[in-house]
C-alpha cells in the first residue's frame, strides 16, 4: 500500500532575486517542456549560435547538482 506524496513544483517566488535580474533581455523562465515540476529555461525569439551572454550573476553548480 503506497501513498503518493505531493510533488513539490518549482515557481518563481522560489528563484533568487539576483536570478532573475541576471537573466538575458529575450530569456524567461517558464515551467519545464522535460519536467513539469521544474522551471526551465526558455527564448522568446531565436538566439543566434555563438551569442554570449554575461557576466554571470549567481552560484556556478556542478553538472551533477542540476
Amino acid at each position: 500500500n503506497t501513498t503518493d506524496s505531493p510533488v513539490a513544483v518549482e515557481t518563481l517566488d522560489d528563484v533568487p532575486e539576483h536570478v532573475l535580474r541576471g537573466l538575458p533581455e529575450d530569456v524567461r523562465l517558464f515551467p519545464s517542456a522535460v519536467d513539469k515540476t521544474r522551471l526551465g529555461v526558455w527564448a522568446t525569439k531565436s538566439i543566434l549560435k555563438g551569442k554570449k551572454f554575461g557576466p554571470f550573476i549567481g552560484d556556478k553548480k556542478k553538472r551533477s547538482q542540476v
